[in-house]
């Protein structure tokens, strides 16, 4: 799951790990029962956020 266009919690346009939560009982629904996150933490974006730079920092969005 690319959490960034999943779901929006805030409104602002780009998808969050709130959004993800908020949907949970819709992705059960569809008889999931894990969640693989594409990448999330801090990076530069050299290769697409698997160039991580912070493992223990969700990368910010603008």
């Amino acid at each position: 799951m690319y959490p960034q266009s999943f779901a929006d919690s805030d409104s602002d346009g780009v998808g969050d790990l709130q959004g993800v939560i908020s949907r949970l009982d819709h992705i059960a629904s569809l008889g999931a029962n894990v969640i693989w996150f594409n990448p999330c933490f801090a990076s530069p974006f050299v290769d697409a956020g698997y160039d991580v730079s912070d493992y223990l920092t969700i990368a910010p969005r603008p």
